[in-house]
């Protein structure tokens, strides 16, 4: 019976396949294809949509879009950032991932054709979710994939946005997960937690990757750290009060991008944010909820490089040219 099952859907998507390259590769038309395998239009037509859904297809456009290279120069030219990915934003949507997931997952997908050895670091998110779902399955095992952070909620639980898990299964490279909770209970609780043997390792490891990717986090009411039951109302006002604009795996930083001497960052298990002046750091964000705290972690140069959407882009290089104005 599973046999059965595995031999039915390996000829579904074998038939997806090649209804995909018909329509997207040859420019048949739908009519034509159905004539062609000898099924109705309708099964054609969902054959070619399963071929997108399944990414068995990978639509590219070739046209640069002039605006959004603009922009990504402005980005690198206001910040000094060493690289910058701008995709065009839905007005519908202005906060839709699906374009900074695809472009980052492009960005992985680079280093990942690498024969040589390549440590990736990955925080958590939604964002970052997004980009490792847009990775096509590879055979990767000569690299390795560390996260930055505790993959344990409070009570225990998995965290629902780790993407390294997932991502090693799709390129099958080793993976080192963060043995941690996000938060240890107190100062002395974490320096036990970060003295043990596999917790030195994955630091060691963090702190040596060829590329690291992160999200970032806004600091509101919508703050994933308020969202995931990290925060408390209080906290939250206290923070904000002390001047906090946003976090990057889990560490809390003010509007200048300096880490806070604050009580949560005392707690915080994630590993220490690389160095990015020494080694690639990209974050991948967008939303008009998260300039503010995109712009600080540009200004404290905590990160080297962004993929975002216009709409943030064209916000973000306006409050840079405001601050340079100021300066």
């Amino acid at each position: 019976m599973t046999i059965g099952r595995f031999s039915s859907e390996t000829t579904r998507l074998d038939d997806a396949a090649r209804a995909g390259w018909l329509y997207y590769v040859a420019g048949n038309t739908q009519d034509e294809i159905a004539r062609k395998l000898g099924i109705s239009r309708q099964t054609a037509q969902r054959l070619v949509a399963m071929a997108v859904s399944e990414r068995l297809v990978k639509v590219r456009i070739d046209h640069p879009i002039g605006r959004c290279m603009d922009l990504s120069r402005g980005l690198i030219e206001t910040f000094g950032l060493r690289t910058a990915e701008v995709v065009p934003s839905d007005p519908e949507a202005p906060d839709l991932l699906t374009g900074v997931a695809i472009a980052a997952a492009a960005e992985l997908d680079l280093i990942l054709k690498s024969p040589e050895p390549r440590i990736i670091a990955l925080g958590t998110g939604r964002a970052l979710k997004a980009t490792v779902e847009q990775l096509p399955a590879m055979d990767c095992p000569q690299h390795r994939v560390v996260s930055l952070l505790g993959n344990m909620m409070s009570d225990g639980s998995a965290t629902p946005y780790n993407a390294v898990i997932r991502m090693a299964d799709r390129i099958g490279a080793r993976h080192y997960p963060y043995p941690l909770p996000v938060l240890a209970k107190d100062a002395e609780e974490l320096r036990i937690l970060h003295g043990q043997e596999p917790v030195r390792n994955t630091m060691a490891l963090c702190a040596e990757a060829d590329f690291t990717l992160v999200g970032i986090g806004q600091m509101s009411r919508q703050a994933p750290l308020m969202v995931d039951g990290f925060l408390s109302d209080a906290d939250l006002a206290e923070l904000l009060a002390a001047g906090a604009a946003g976090e990057i795996t889990s560490w809390i930083y003010d509007s200048a991008g300096h880490l806070m001497d604050c009580d949560f960052n005392t707690r915080v298990a994630s590993a220490p944010i690389p160095r990015a002046a020494d080694r690639p750091v990209t974050a991948v964000a967008v939303g008009e909820g998260k300039v503010q705290a995109i712009r600080a972690a540009l200004r404290g140069h905590l990160i080297n490089g962004l993929i975002t959407n216009e709409a943030t882009a064209e916000r973000l290089i306006a409050v840079g040219a405001a601050d340079k104005s100021k300066a």
